[in-house]
């Protein structure tokens, strides 16, 4: 990936992210690419090769709970699939819903950094800002 779209949060024991987007979509999009940055980078210069696409589909009672369901699902089916999600298209997201289709690469094709083993509630942060939105989520290692 070039140029990161996220910072790192200071936290003792876990990560914490920061991310931002100019809309919902590019948040949870953002935050997700920033998720797997972390917990693996690309072992050659070639292009990421799409291997795999699942369609994700979420209902939550409110967009926090929408936001952890989505990048926890995105951590079992990385860990079940093998795969390093890097697409992310989204058919439809509002308050309690969410419907993408993410495409994953083959993780063989990866170095594995970092193990998250979940999204937390801990310090989460989801608002609209001036210039969109922004997230603030701890990643327990």
């Amino acid at each position: 990936m070039i140029g990161k779209n996220y910072e790192l949060i200071e936290h003792t024991a876990d990560i914490g992210i920061r991310v931002k987007g100019k809309d919902l979509k590019e948040v949870f999009k953002n935050t997700a690419l920033a998720m797997f940055d972390i917990i693996a980078e690309k072992r050659t210069d070639n292009r990421e090769q799409i291997t795999e696409k699942i369609m994700i589909k979420q209902k939550a009672d409110n967009l926090d709970e929408l936001f952890i369901n989505w990048l926890n699902e995105l951590l079992s089916l990385s860990a079940t699939k093998e795969k390093i999600f890097c697409e992310f298209n989204f058919k439809n997201l509002d308050e309690n819903n969410l419907e993408a289709e993410v495409g994953g690469c083959d993780i063989r094709d990866y170095k594995v950094n970092t193990e998250i083993k979940a999204a937390t509630y801990h310090q989460l942060k989801l608002a609209q800002i001036s210039s969109g939105w922004q997230a603030e989520v701890i990643l327990d290692v």
